[in-house]
């Protein structure tokens, strides 16, 4: 008989190599029994609520059940309260004829929902309290529920932001994305590496979510176009399969409204072939179904290889076909005539991802309501907004002529007959040249030809908007000026925001209880008047609660780091925290290069004041982006061995946060005390990490980019720090001849760093390991690193003279939350529904 296994300690690694993050009881461990001393709490009606639930739902009772049984008794009985409201908001949106809104998204990072729900709900001290009565800590049942695996950045996380605020606005609305069963990967370091693993959110089910059998649509790929003598068209697709709606509802503030995200799985419409499995084929027979499934397993395939290209567009034209039919299925369901499409719906394209949906759309009017091409490029142009998130030309996406005629046929007749169109206006309303025309063009005829998917977005859509000021500007100056000239009003701005809901009252209970006693509660149903906040900057004793809760935050995310990762932190130290997707405009690699320099600083100069830091790193690289995966090794072998170095006397503490997602961010956010936000100019978008450090009260140290000029405005000049080039300067720099190598030997401490890096005083076991990375420096330096390194460097020793001063620090932080309510979401949705959908 073999002994039992002893229960696994923080920092573990279990047999299914996964790192154990928590001394909380496990999933699978019974909790205690409820209490059944004369003291205990008399269960309340949401607790024999729950009890019921977790008996005939869950088929355990209290003696027996583990954590997550709990956890699903407590989803499905606070679901009950959402189903009505759901129901009643549909019902609504019926009754009234409502226009409603439809937000196509490659991804929704919802992230953890108990939470979220329970308190939009405004019932997080009843479920407390229930749970409480029966034993049970909400808060250890919030920390299992899975992280929904359905985005992986800022895109994501904004198109969550944006389906809260839908509906805490009370705006009738749909999302449509994708039902990942693995989304982009659980990232794992290995000896500093990442490592991609699946993940596996919906191993057990999903109790958010609700199939809708009835919602079933043909998607079909590949095969023939046939003309017919009526004139009509007819595409005979080669191979097809199901698309099937998985509904999950969206709670929004005070429980107001409850929306709808529909996310699309897929499955062959002959699961198995028996013919084929008979006949001793056995994986064969199931070919089918897997080549259906494998469109919903994985975010983003990578697409280095032409199959993986081929699964990308299919993936998208997937989930934007099934979107665009169900639209138009409920608009002639409840409307009658396709032709008030856009009196009806607003269709906003999040990014590039699902621009295909313009051919689409045009494909259903034309060939299945038999609209004239001229009458359905109108209906069309009138339904869709587009969502422009970058100006890197890589981002921009673009496909092979020849794989997307193959694939989808119809729709490459289509995108003909668009572009004919639009470059006929061109010539004749614009007059524009060949170099004019050939940048708007749907087709790029720069060596292989390929479909411009943002050309097409723009083109399909009456509403071309950027996500910050700065962003906006440059996309009518560069990637779209031929466009802005051609359609000279098309182009707007709606910067982003983020929910308060969740990056505020959720994540930060201290520092909102401490705002609503300063203020009052004004400010839970309209951001802006955080405003009120910034006198009390000058208040000591507030200023005093003020860090506090602060601290208070740090010390909970410092025993995270040492329960997780091993890792003992100083929470009286400056908390220096950049978590991001890792990518090389986004400039990890300047931090590190810095922190280097610092560490060498430290050590030769013991005698100056410096300032303790916690420099902490998270995000998640492409797997196949070789570049970014080499910038995480690197961050864990300079923390390796700045973190063992007894010469730097606890003064620098480093750590890569594995596995970067919505509910590690809830909790480095609050503790964090600086914002990183230093991408080249010119090259973010937006950002809306920049926004949630800020409104947790952390400075930013960042360029003139994306939303970081807007935060400038809104805080003040004096409660920001900014260094490095501008937009403009970046692009002169560029065009002049930018020459690294002598900035690189101009500067000692970046010499000194580099040099260090690039040979082998971080990585001992290879001492090669980083010279191609450092020699990028020194060639070509695309993304400024070098040029704006000593820049840099001096804005981190004023962080040091601002830190030092604790008054004047904390004064600037409570400016910060101040300053940042107009950075909400919900302004940003008020801004679409005015000026693009026509819903307010």
């Amino acid at each position: 008989m073999t002994s039992p296994m002893p229960p696994l300690r923080s920092g573990q690694i279990n047999d299914a190599g996964i790192l154990v993050t928590t001394i909380a009881s496990s999933p699978t461990a019974p909790l205690s029994p409820p209490p059944q001393t004369t003291g205990s709490p008399t269960p309340t009606p949401l607790a024999e609520a729950i009890l019921d639930t977790l008996v005939h739902r869950i088929g355990k009772d209290a003696q027996a059940a583990r954590p997550h049984d709990w956890l699903a008794a407590t989803i499905l009985t606070i679901r009950n309260d959402i189903i009505e409201r759901w129901m009643t908001s549909t019902k609504a949106a019926h009754a009234a004829g409502a226009k409603r809104v439809y937000y196509l998204s490659l991804e929704f990072l919802i992230g953890r929902l108990l939470r979220d729900a329970i308190a939009n709900l405004d019932r997080t001290g009843e479920v407390t309290e229930a749970l409480a009565s029966l034993g049970v800590e909400l808060a250890a049942l919030e920390e299992i529920e899975p992280d929904a695996a359905l985005g992986n950045g800022g895109l994501g996380r904004l198109a969550a932001c944006f389906m809260e605020s839908l509906a805490s606005l009370d705006l009738p609305a749909y999302g449509y994305g994708i039902r990942y069963v693995n989304g982009m990967f659980r990232q794992r370091i290995d000896d500093g590496w990442q490592v991609e693993l699946p993940e596996n959110w919906l191993s057990h089910g999903n109790p958010w979510e609700f199939e809708r059998r009835e919602s079933a649509y043909f998607i079909g790929f590949g095969g023939e176009v046939v003309g017919h003598e009526d004139g009509s068209i007819h595409w005979k697709p080669a191979e097809a399969l199901e698309a099937l709606a998985v509904d999950t509802p969206v709670v929004g503030w005070r429980g107001k409204r409850v929306n709808t995200l529909r996310l699309w799985t897929a499955r062959a419409f002959d699961p198995i072939r028996l013919d084929a499995f008979n006949a001793g084929d056995h994986i064969g027979a199931l070919a089918g179904q897997a080549r259906a499934e494998s469109l919903v397993r994985v975010l983003y395939p990578s697409d280095s290889s032409a199959a993986g290209q081929e699964l990308r567009l299919r993936q998208e034209y997937f989930f934007s076909s099934a979107s665009i039919q169900d639209i138009v299925r409920r608009h002639v369901q409840y409307f009658g005539d396709i032709r008030t499409l856009a009196e009806k719906a607003a269709i906003q394209l999040n990014d590039t991802h699902p621009a295909v949906s313009v051919a689409e759309l045009m494909r259903l009017l034309t060939d299945h309501h038999d609209l004239g091409f001229e009458e359905a490029w109108g209906i069309t142009k009138a339904t869709f907004g587009y969502t422009n998130h970058t100006l890197l030309p890589e981002a921009l996406e673009s496909w092979p002529l020849p794989l997307f005629e193959r694939l989808l046929p119809r729709h490459m007749q289509i995108v003909y007959a668009i572009n004919a169109k639009l470059l006929r206006e061109a010539r004749a309303v614009a007059g524009m040249d060949d170099r004019a025309i050939a940048a708007i063009s749907l087709i790029d005829e720069g060596g292989e030809r390929r479909v411009r998917m943002a050309n097409l977005a723009f083109a399909g859509a009456h509403s071309v908007n950027g996500v910050a000021a700065l962003h906006t500007d440059l996309m009518k100056q560069t990637v779209f000026a031929d466009f802005h000239r051609l359609y000279p009003t098309r182009i707007n701005n709606k910067t982003n925001g983020i929910t308060p809901r969740r990056w505020l009252q959720e994540c930060n209970p201290g520092l909102t209880a401490l705002i609503r006693e300063a203020i009052g509660d004004g400010f839970l149903d309209d951001l802006t008047r955080l405003t009120d906040l910034r006198p009390f900057a000058g208040d000591a004793g507030f200023r005093e609660r003020f860090m506090a809760v602060k601290r208070s935050n740090k010390v909970a995310l410092a025993a995270h780091l040492r329960e997780s990762m091993g890792l003992r932190v100083d929470p009286d130290a400056l908390f220096d925290v950049q978590i991001k997707r890792i990518h090389e405009y986004k400039r990890q690699l300047l931090n590190i290069v810095e922190t280097v320099a610092l560490y060498d600083q430290i050590r030769s100069h013991p005698e100056r004041d410096w300032t303790p830091r916690v420099k902490l790193f998270a995000g998640k690289a492409a797997s196949s982006y070789h570049n970014a995966k080499l910038i995480i090794k690197l961050a864990n072998d300079v923390a390796r061995r700045v973190n063992a170095d007894p010469s730097v006397g606890g003064l620098l503490r480093i750590a890569f946060v594995p596995n970067y997602n919505v509910s590690l961010a809830e909790k480095i956010v609050p503790a964090a005390d600086l914002s990183e936000q230093i991408s080249t100019a010119g090259m973010e978008a937006s950002g809306t990490g920049n926004m949630k450090f800020a409104l947790n009260g952390a400075l930013t140290i960042g360029t003139l980019d994306g939303a970081n000029v807007e935060i400038r405005d809104h805080v003040g000049a004096d409660d920001i720090v900014i260094f490095g080039m501008t937009a403009d300067e970046v692009a002169d720099r560029r065009a002049s001849g930018y020459e690294p190598r002598s900035v690189i030997e101009g500067s000692p401490e970046l010499r000194q760093a580099v040099n260090a890096i690039s040979s082998g005083v971080f990585s001992p076991d290879d001492h090669g390991r980083y010279a191609g990375l450092m020699d990028g420096l020194y060639a070509h330096d695309w993304f400024m690193v070098a040029a704006d390194f000593d820049a840099y460097a001096s804005a981190q020793r004023e962080i040091d003279r601002r830190w030092a001063d604790k008054d004047g620090w904390a004064a600037s932080a409570i400016r910060n939350v101040a300053g940042v309510g107009w950075f909400s979401s919900d302004r940003t949705i008020a801004e679409y529904a005015r000026d693009i959908w026509g819903v307010m």
